[in-house]
């Protein structure tokens, strides 16, 4: 039984854009305006250049194997059958925390209409993904794409009303914390960026993904520049980088100076951006979990499919529940810092498959460019991420020794 193409181009964009235009477009613009000052526009086209690279690789190596899983397959066909088993763990290690972490932040957004207990609401926000993913790959992707309409809608919203709100004296000093600070903002917003790639784990469920899935990965990352751009420079126009920096919802104080009901507003946006990571966030685990299975690098039972909705069953089921888990012990304080290094050394991965490519379409120098950035990137991130990250690989390490021990190998 194979999946079901049934993803336009359009949806194939709204999961990329809908992964990217996240709970980090309302929040990282405070952070990175913390580290980078007004540059933090300059952050913004930095960290677009980075991930263009990537972006390219991306595009490149799914048009030559069109097939679930993105990264990790790339790197299991053309790097190792090792290198594709660090990658596809190291990622999905990271997304289940980077997931629960989503969940968490859907709750507290919640709370602030509604107040509820923050866990219990995040653990039912996994399981109430986990059903709509069960129903359909078509289904769940439409609801999909009135989430990231709805979001997208209300920060042009913002950016309309802010634009005339906004005072030029706001962008002096340019670059208060020099270009170490720009820098540091760069690595911020690439972590922002990177959902592009979720894009290329669902290839095989895509119309013509050979064509599709290039296209959609370009057109989510051209649109999410403008959108955070166009964000930022009216959020700190409007009450300058220091206002930003020192709030934990920047959107939303900016919003504030308007009126309240614009910050309820973007508060609101918020919780769709929230719920739309959360989405595409387990529908690539189940789909990466789905790729893995096929190649014997997880129990078998992860390739069982659906006989109506023809969806990895079993894997969204896992994945989900493992989530909801989580969030009733909300305090994992090295999510991010483990999600940060297992994004990197994934998209790194995406990059020396491409270089090992034959007979690329683009300049060699491009995967070059963007595995060397991956890896420059590394740099900035903090000792715990390099402490955490280093665990996730021993733990990595010895699956792969012992693999065959609890897995028979594809045949």
């Amino acid at each position: 039984m194979e999946l079901r193409r049934a993803l336009t181009l359009f949806d194939a964009f709204a999961i990329g854009l809908g992964a990217i235009i996240g709970a980090g477009i309302f929040v990282v613009t405070g952070v990175a305006a913390n580290m980078a000052g007004p540059a933090l526009l300059l952050s913004l086209v930095i960290g677009a250049v980075v991930s263009a690279f990537t972006a390219m690789s991306f595009a490149e190596l799914a048009m030559r194997i069109p097939k679930e899983g993105g990264g990790y397959e790339f790197a299991h066909q053309l790097v190792s059958p090792f290198g594709g088993f660090v990658s596809g763990w190291m990622w999905l290690m990271s997304n289940v925390l980077s997931g629960t972490a989503v969940a968490i932040g859907f709750a507290s957004y919640l709370a602030v209409f509604i107040p509820l207990p923050v866990n219990i609401v995040a653990a039912a926000a996994c399981l109430g993904v986990m059903a709509v993913n069960l129903w359909g790959v078509k289904e769940s992707t439409t609801i999909n794409d009135l989430l990231v309409v709805f979001k997208v809608g209300v920060l042009m919203v913002f950016v309309a009303i802010g634009v005339m709100l906004v005072h030029p004296e706001n962008f002096v000093p340019f670059a208060p914390n020099g270009y170490w600070g720009v820098m540091q903002g760069a690595a911020i917003i690439f972590f922002a960026y990177s959902g592009f790639g979720r894009i290329a784990m669902v290839s095989e469920e895509v119309i013509d993904p050979k064509r599709t899935v290039p296209k959609a990965i370009f057109l989510a990352l051209a649109t999410s520049t403008i959108i955070y751009m166009l964000v930022a420079g009216v959020s700190v126009g409007m009450i300058g980088y220091q206002g930003l920096a020192g709030s934990a919802s920047p959107l939303s104080t900016a919003a504030s100076l308007e009126s309240p009901l614009l910050s309820k507003f973007v508060g609101i946006a918020a919780i769709a951006a929230t719920l739309s990571v959360l989405l595409t966030t387990l529908l690539g685990m189940s789909r990466l979990s789905f790729a893995m299975s096929r190649n014997g690098d997880l129990p078998k039972a992860l390739t069982k499919l659906h006989p109506r909705t023809r969806t990895p069953v079993v894997a969204i089921v896992l994945f989900g529940g493992l989530m909801a888990i989580f969030c009733l012990f909300s305090n994992i304080l090295f999510a991010a810092a483990l999600s940060n290094f297992g994004s990197l050394l994934y998209y790194a991965l995406v990059n020396a498959s491409a270089i090992k490519m034959p007979r690329p379409s683009y300049p060699r120098v491009i995967p070059v460019l963007g595995l060397v950035s991956c890896l420059a990137l590394m740099l900035f991130l903090g000792l715990d991420a390099w402490l955490f990250g280093a665990l996730g690989l021993v733990v990595v390490v010895v699956l792969f020794i012992s693999r065959n021990r609890w897995i028979s190998p594809a045949k």
